[in-house]
């Protein structure tokens, strides 16, 4: 890997030697490719994914074991395995990669590259969502035993539009023949491009070393890449980590909520707990379906002028929209010690209000389920008895602005998109 400046100059992307699946070895690149590994979270999702092709990326990035330990241990022996066999091959040359997703109208490019890990004060790449411990603690042992990023996380910075420095090379490239072109099942098509000339490598330099950047999918990997840096006494790859870098001055990114699942709550114990019918807590009501109708209900009370935080229950057969909360309870209730825009947001009121407050709902794996589709989320409460309750977008200014006060959101508020491909090119640490 060709390492950058010295710490303390913004974004630095550093040029890798990618690992890339050879197209000949698989049976399609579209077979091998998955969603983000937290977006992968149905039973029917992963087996539908290890069954396209046996060398499917999720089976090193979900790997499916009795323990921990053994998950972890497969992934890297998998791993091994698929390189020894040439399944997976380093390209020749560090390089930068310029990533083009596209569907129908919406386009978006980027670029994939190593980013230098900045120490937490300097407020070069902004979070925006806390973290949970579990999930950092598998990801970090997943990474240490692969020794290798698996899929980049999305980073958004913006710059003012113009079709200079960084945005100059990724046009400028894209016009080219790429590395690699598929179309995933979503309809997404994905295109890949090396830039490995030193006067491009140069102008991306020269553009990101003033930009900052904000996390828009990826937190807790990112927390990953942090704790397995300070792990190190010696510089080295693991003061890098692989990010997809997106200017959304050209190329705005999509906000989507995260959905809960409670597992063990069923809609008849939470709407009696609200005081349903009636309501007490929040104004409580049903409304009509099917699931689109009520979400766009739910998109209004949301958008009503004093309607407060809205939610939508479902896993009964029907849809229930509670509106409204009380400012008696909401006041006693979340923390004080936080701006407005943090105490009035959705995630706020529900995790603070409902979850532990009303409903007493502790947040586990084994009771709250994050799922990024409505649908889903739906189905399966309605399958198993629990409660699906689906949550409204959060603006992105809010975001952005909670981002550089350093406030985090809670965890799952947000989902950024389109996602990038995990599959399309990994990072083997070994390499450099």
């Amino acid at each position: 890997m060709s390492i950058p400046g010295p710490v303390g100059q913004g974004l630095q992307l550093a040029p890798f030697r990618g690992l890339r699946y050879v197209a000949e070895r698989v049976g399609s690149l579209a077979a091998v490719t998955s969603p983000p590994y937290d977006v992968v979270v149905r039973p029917d999702g992963l087996r539908a994914l290890e069954t396209a092709d046996p060398y499917n990326i999720v089976r090193l990035i979900l790997p499916q074991a009795g323990t921990p330990a053994d998950r972890h241990r497969q992934a890297a022996e998998t791993l091994r395995r698929w390189q020894a066999d040439g399944i997976l091959a380093p390209d020749p040359e560090p390089a930068l990669y310029v990533y083009e997703q596209r569907d129908g109208h919406l386009l978006q490019r980027g670029i994939i590259g190593a980013l230098r890990l900045s120490p937490r004060e300097e407020g070069v790449v902004l979070p925006h969502e806390e973290v949970m411990p579990h999930v950092v603690d598998d990801r970090a042992a997943l990474m240490r035993a692969t020794d290798a990023n698996l899929e980049p996380l999305l980073l958004a910075y913006r710059s003012d539009g113009s079709v200079t420095g960084a945005a100059s090379v990724v046009e400028r490239t894209a016009r080219l023949r790429p590395l690699l072109s598929t179309t995933t099942e979503d309809g997404f098509s994905h295109h890949l491009w090396r830039v490995t000339d030193p006067a491009d490598l140069a102008e991306i330099a020269a553009d990101l070393r003033h930009r900052q950047a904000l996390i828009a999918d990826g937190h807790h990997r990112w927390a990953t890449y942090l704790r397995l840096r300070e792990e190190r006494t010696e510089p080295g790859p693991w003061d890098f980590g692989l990010v997809l870098l997106v200017d959304t001055a050209r190329y705005p990114l999509r906000v989507r909520a995260i959905h809960r699942l409670l597992h063990q709550l069923s809609p008849a114990d939470a709407l009696a707990a609200l005081g349903a019918p009636e309501g007490s807590a929040f104004r409580v009501r049903a409304v009509d379906g099917p699931l689109p109708q009520a979400l766009a209900t739910l998109a209004k009370a949301a958008d009503e002028p004093g309607a407060g935080n809205a939610f939508l229950l479902a896993g009964d057969g029907g849809f229930h929209l509670l509106d409204r909360p009380d400012p008696a309870l909401l006041a006693r209730t979340v923390p004080t010690d936080r701006p407005e825009a943090w105490r009035t947001l959705d995630a706020t009121v529900l995790h603070a209000l409902l979850l532990r407050h009303i409903w007493q709902v502790p947040d586990t794996p084994g009771h709250i389920g994050y799922l990024h589709d409505a649908a889903a989320a739906v189905e399966q409460a309605e399958r198993h008895g629990g409660t699906a309750v689906l949550m409204h977008p959060v603006r992105e200014g809010v975001v952005h602005d909670l981002a550089r006060q350093g406030i985090p959101m809670p965890h799952k508020s947000t989902s950024f998109g389109p996602k990038p491909a995990s599959g399309l090119v990994l990072r083997s640490l070994a390499l450099g």
